[in-house]
């Protein structure tokens, strides 16, 4: 692509045209496009077009990508007098130059006019920015643990369990969606589309949903598949980053490429920019992800309006499907959505009204404008909705009944709906989705509550003391009775999962031969401390 930057020179003076250079230029006249701010249009834009037309019949330019004014955060204009100012070399020293790019392009289109906030930077770091560095250094420390140099031959992608295959596809539709975004010059949604699928596909879902894999001391075909698959879209995202973010993507770039090696690989910047590989999507399984993902988000989203930890395991949820291919839909990802909601079973109903009554209210703000004497008849037979009717009206938009012998259409707004949910249930809908959650408490569940809740505060207590994620450890503690008959009914849980050879639980009023610190778990009086084992 020839692209012209500079406006004092290009396109014609700079390579010193007619008097040499002249097959070059040739090469590189029109532009494909010119990168300026507006204040340019007059002076500069249409004087292009008004040369290359008075020499050549053509345009200077085929594209023109052009640079909004940059306005404070209330939409002034920036002035001395105003005081509302920044100074782009302090930003640059206090957030990084690669930041305040990604900040400038992905807030709004650069054709718009720009709202800066400084607050809006040090969110951009701490998002996209630090999501990134962290999913790269959780691949480093692991990839250097085992040894993972990149030598092992790569194992094909339909061969990888699903959810590497799923994680595959959605890069390549990335790219996809990336390089349509570039080519139509709109670097704003493709900066988007990266800090998107960074955040939500593959740190918060994808790397938390792999933990394991990466954990286990085994080494197999899992394992390095897993390696692999990270590696290759950390490496993807480098590349659609650079032009945006050089700094990092080049630092990012040069140690994935190193990986095992001396010397750091080659430079981002001379790398090819990452094509899709169609037959690597699978529309259907990232569907089928999505949908999961969305519903694991309403569960955890009413665990915290319940103030129910995610750690504090339960029975079950109930999600109505309406016919056998939904269902099969949800039960292929079944294992994956109970595991991260920490519920033991899911039931299927057929319908929502086994899980939730709906009642319905007039809305006479919407309905007496509309129908003003007979409002009260449209109003009684609106108080009596069946939920046959009410599904309708919210399934189709609007609802057709016959009141008093004359047609009525019902809108949404001419309606308040009302829920009442099963007693030790939470229900909610989000989307044409609707999940109920049961809130009831036995004493097993809340043992394995407690056991879960320790093994945090000992995983803490590790991360405190500065070990290592593969050390093994000995756990000393004095708890009370409840606790104690918890960690020991789930023994080999809580030991697998702190890499504890033995739980060792220290009588009251004996000394320790560690510092025990207190603490608490669920209420329950707590001291732990944690040994290295050598």
């Amino acid at each position: 692509i020839d692209v012209w930057f500079d406006s004092g020179s290009m396109p014609f003076a700079q390579w010193h045209y007619p008097f040499e250079n002249r097959q070059i230029f040739e090469n590189a006249y029109p532009a494909d496009f010119i990168s300026e701010g507006i204040d340019q249009t007059r002076g500069w834009f249409y004087t292009l077009h008004s040369i290359g037309t008075f020499l050549f019949d053509k345009p200077a330019f085929r594209n023109v990508l052009v640079n909004e004014l940059i306005l404070d955060k209330h939409g002034q204009k920036m002035s001395k007098s105003k005081k509302n100012t920044v100074d782009p070399f302090e930003l640059m020293r206090k957030y990084g130059a690669d930041a305040v790019r990604w900040y400038l392009i992905a807030q709004s289109p650069v054709w718009r006019p720009t709202l800066f906030d400084e607050e809006g930077i040090g969110e951009t770091q701490r998002k996209f920015f630090s999501t990134l560095v962290n999913t790269y250094s959780f691949f480093a420390l692991y990839a250097n643990l085992d040894g993972f140099d990149g030598s092992a031959p790569i194992v094909p992608v339909k061969d990888r369990p699903e959810i590497d295959r799923w994680i595959i596809s959605e890069l390549n539709s990335l790219v996809k969606r990336y390089r349509t975004n570039i080519d139509a010059y709109d670097v704003t949604r493709a900066a988007r589309a990266v800090s998107e699928f960074t955040l939500d596909q593959l740190s918060n879902w994808y790397v938390r949903r792999n933990r394991r894999r990466f954990w286990k001391s085994e080494r197999g075909a899992d394992k390095i598949a897993a390696y692999q698959t990270l590696q290759e879209c950390l490496m993807a995202v480098a590349k659609l980053m650079a032009p945006v973010a050089p700094f990092l993507a080049e630092e990012l770039f040069r140690n994935l490429t190193a990986v095992g090696n001396s010397d750091p690989g080659r430079s981002v910047h001379l790398q090819d920019m990452p094509e899709a590989d169609e037959h690597a999507i699978d529309l259907e399984l990232e569907h089928r992800m999505e949908h999961a993902i969305r519903l694991v988000g309403l569960v955890r989203a009413m665990r915290m309006k319940s103030n129910l930890k995610v750690r504090q395991p339960l029975a079950k949820i109930i999600i109505p499907v309406a016919g056998p291919e939904d269902r099969r839909e949800v039960e292929r990802m079944q294992d994956v959505i109970l595991e991260e909601i920490n519920v033991k079973q899911i039931e299927y109903v057929a319908d929502e009204s086994a899980i939730i009554k709906k009642k319905s209210k007039p809305n006479f703000k919407s309905l007496g404008p509309k129908h003003g004497k007979s409002v009260q008849a449209v109003a009684a037979r609106l108080k009596d909705l069946t939920t046959d009717e009410i599904n309708t009206l919210q399934k189709q938009g609007s609802l057709e009944l016959t009141i008093a012998g004359t047609p009525c259409a019902i809108a949404p707004e001419d309606v308040e709906i009302l829920h009442e949910d099963i007693q030790g249930w939470l229900v909610e809908s989000d989307g044409g989705m609707t999940v109920a959650l049961d809130t009831t408490l036995t004493e097993e569940l809340l043992t394995e509550g407690l056991a879960r809740e320790f093994v945090n505060r000992v995983q803490n207590l590790r991360k405190d003391s500065g070990f290592e994620v593969s050390d093994r450890i000995r756990i000393h503690c004095r708890v009370t009775p409840r606790l104690a008959d918890a960690l020991g009914r789930l023994d080999a849980y809580v030991r697998e999962e702190t890499l504890a050879a033995e739980v060792v639980h220290v009588p009251s009023g004996a000394s320790a031969p560690v510092l025990l610190t207190a603490d608490e778990v669920n209420g329950e009086k707590a001291e732990i401390a944690v040994e290295k084992l050598m």
